[in-house]
């Protein structure tokens, strides 16, 4: 998924430029050897591992980084017709619906699906996407924080909502960013259709921020994280996800011992993430075989450390750094995709007037 933490974190610390993949090189996907790739903002493969792809496949590849995830599929969708590149990764199975229903993406069944947990194949019988990593969408808790404040931290959708965390969460846009609409979407399961708006009036009434997208609330908002310290930060909650602390730990410029920040594990929500061959594409050609890259094991071992999410290809061994500061949870929320695809405009919209108006 979308797991922005990486960016934040890499870009802070000055470590990698995302542009540097192709993106600013001038090329264009009607070049039969260039195969361009849009996706959110938290893209990014090592250099080794996008080099043997290009080596192997003979097509240079190119990315464009179009924000957040929502806004990333809204405007994937807005050009459908004369689509910005070949593959688009980076939709979720909370917006799967929406980019399917609006036809944008053509059927390929990628080489090695078989190897793909089968509760990732959420468009099997179409093959429209392709499954590509999993992760949590959680809230995250600064720990110095509540150690200073002598307050332990949130564990439970129902402990945000209590006094004692009051004008302390910051959330995303549920309108505009994935990991804002997962939260959403998490609250939903756990109260139902019927509760969940009056845990929003609780959560309202208890401060939350709503911020637009995922960047803002973690590298700018969230007191625990490298950028919202430089920002001045002063949220010590933020939504964000189980594999945040692994990257505060890793890419710190003095490795802790112990992550800065923890997880709230009853507050998560399953997130699947998806890549599709995009209708119109001009390079057809390129961009099944970069979608057969994306489930090959080298780059499904890969992932983790880049994009700090976890592999969906069964046999990718997954770092043992990783699941050190950020095991994935034990018991997320989840929730049918028939279920979002129904309710997911309505809820939001309801959620807009009660939250943001």
């Amino acid at each position: 998924m979308q797991n922005k933490t990486f960016v934040a974190v890499a870009v802070g610390l000055g470590l990698i430029s995302l542009s540097a993949c192709g993106s600013g090189d001038g090329t264009s996907s009607a070049d039969s050897k260039t195969v361009t790739l849009v996706s959110h903002n938290s893209w990014a493969v090592s250099e080794k591992v996008q080099r043997d792809f290009e080596k192997r496949s003979g097509y240079k590849l190119r990315v464009l980084n179009d924000g957040d995830a929502g806004q990333a599929v809204n405007k994937a969708i807005l050009t459908k017709g004369n689509p910005q590149g070949d593959v688009f990764f980076g939709v979720d199975n909370t917006l799967l619906s929406r980019a399917l229903d609006n036809g944008l993406f053509q059927p390929y069944a990628a080489k090695g699906l078989d190897k793909v947990g089968a509760s990732y194949q959420l468009d099997k019988d179409e093959h429209r996407v392709t499954p590509v990593d999993y992760g949590d969408i959680c809230v995250n808790y600064d720990k110095a924080w509540f150690s200073e404040h002598k307050l332990t931290p949130p564990r439970t959708f129902a402990d945000l909502a209590k006094p004692a965390y009051k004008n302390l969460l910051v959330t995303e846009n549920a309108s505009t960013s994935s990991p804002g609409l997962g939260f959403l979407l998490g609250s939903a399961a756990a109260y139902g259709d019927d509760g969940w708006q009056d845990y929003w009036k609780k959560l309202k009434a208890n401060g939350v921020k709503v911020v637009d997208g995922w960047e803002q609330a973690y590298s700018q908002e969230f007191s625990g994280s490298t950028g919202g310290k430089k920002a001045g930060g002063d949220r010590p909650l933020v939504v964000s996800y189980a594999s945040s602390p692994p990257a505060e730990v890793l890419y710190a410029k003095k490795r802790p011992s112990t992550a800065p920040t923890g997880v709230a594990t009853a507050t998560c929500f399953r997130q699947i993430e998806f890549a599709g061959l995009l209708a119109d594409a001009k390079n057809p050609k390129g961009a099944k075989a970069f979608l057969d890259f994306l489930i090959s094991k080298e780059f499904q071992q890969d992932m983790p450390l880049n994009m700090y999410v976890y592999p969906v290809v069964r046999g990718a061994e997954v770092p043992a750094e990783f699941t050190e500061y950020g095991p994935a949870a034990e018991d997320p929320e989840t929730m049918a995709p028939a279920k979002i695809a129904a309710n997911r405009d309505q809820w939001v919209k309801s959620w807009t007037s009660l939250v943001l108006k």
